[in-house]
């Protein structure tokens, strides 16, 4: 019987999956990417495998399975990982009640610890004492660097037999099982096209009948911290509770979201939530915003930077504050509730996309039940 063949589009964070999936059922797999490396969403992001921003349920299992799988991954490819749990602070009576609902409501299900202030302390010397009433602990989190992640588990793929990149090759038509750049055309089996928010240039009439829609984020990086210092788990403030489904299960989610909503109205236009993560080099990756619609400022906005810092100082002191970079990301989101959009164009073209912003949480997993699927 011979070898079936099949062609990913994109060597993003969903595009690699696909290939590992694929490479592991026996599949011969050609990656073909349009820039000479990943430049996407899939690396600009905090690199947070982040398990309890996801519903209990088929989300937060997959959120797990491709925690394992990021493990494992880090071994085979040699890139930093690190297994570093989560701290959401509470600085009002009202965060803390939801901590304390959120760890009721998990009770036998998975980690959840509801911590004193000297508790959190002793977690993270980074976190600000003043009006700490106490934090949530998880124990599932954890962090890697998503610049170096993705291109090492692209180099580690490409290393296998019967995986081959095509790099700097941007796809403009698909037709039948032949995809093409230019003149030049690569044939399969099946295509599956993973190229984020990209999709909508091979099929624009998909995108506009789907309901989906972009979202551009604004992140920032401090330099390495002197002296190793660090922060221990990466950090969460309040607002991080009524952005993730994860934390639906706490009665007074809503009473919190009000009270943000006449607190705070600028930061919940903006999307903004904080939190900090620390890569192995000792740097912290911030943010983020989060703004949805078609016809984004190709600018970032010190404005929205501004507001990312002074919110952030309210929860976390750092040695060094300098910023070594800023950037903005641009990711496809599903405007349905769905976690993402898997659909088949026809017999050979399927569309695996619309992770949203828990593509580095969740694509693993995803691409092995795409794979399954087949």
């Amino acid at each position: 019987m011979n070898q079936q063949h099949a062609i990913v589009i994109g060597a993003g964070i969903v595009g690699l999956s696909m290939t590992r999936a694929l490479h592991a059922k026996g599949w011969k797999v050609t990656v073909i990417e349009r820039h000479p490396q990943a430049q996407g969403a899939s690396v600009r992001n905090f690199g947070m495998i982040w398990p309890i921003g996801q519903e209990q349920g088929p989300s937060y299992n997959r959120a797990i399975h491709s925690r394992e799988i990021w493990l494992d991954m880090s071994q085979k490819a040699g890139f930093w990982a690190e297994k570093t749990g989560a701290l959401h602070l509470a600085y009002t009576d009202l965060e803390l009640q939801v901590v304390a609902e959120y760890v009721a409501a998990m009770k036998h299900q998975k980690s959840a610890h509801q911590l004193t202030p000297e508790e959190v302390l002793q977690k993270s010397p980074a976190t600000v004492q003043q009006g700490l009433k106490g934090a949530l602990w998880t124990e599932e989190e954890m962090i890697v660097d998503p610049r170096e992640a993705i291109a090492k588990t692209g180099q580690y793929l490409e290393s296998l037999d019967g995986v081959t990149f095509e790099w700097g090759k941007a796809i403009s038509r698909i037709e039948g099982n032949t995809v093409y750049s230019g003149q030049k055309t690569w044939s399969a089996d099946k295509v599956f096209v993973c190229s984020g928010a990209d999709f909508e240039t091979l099929y624009p009439e998909l995108f506009e009948a789907t309901p989906i829609t972009k979202c551009k984020l604004q992140m920032m990086r401090l330099v390495q911290q002197p002296q190793d210092w660090r922060i221990g788990p990466p950090l969460c403030a309040g607002l991080s509770f009524i952005h993730y489904k994860g934390f639906h299960v706490a009665p007074s989610l809503q009473q919190l979201k009000e009270v943000y909503t006449a607190q705070h109205k600028e930061l919940l236009d903006l999307g903004i939530h904080v939190m900090v993560s620390q890569n192995g080099l000792g740097e912290l990756t911030i943010g983020d915003s989060h703004e949805y619609g078609l016809n984004f400022t190709p600018f970032d906005t010190k404005h929205i930077n501004d507001l990312i810092l002074k919110v952030l100082k309210t929860f976390a002191q750092f040695k060094d504050w300098e910023i070594g970079s800023s950037w903005h990301g641009i990711y496809p989101k599903m405007t349905n509730g769905a976690t993402e959009f898997v659909h088949q164009v026809d017999e050979v073209v399927t569309v695996v996309n619309g992770m949203g912003g828990a593509g580095m949480t969740l694509s693993f997993g995803l691409g092995e039940e795409v794979v399954a699927s087949i």
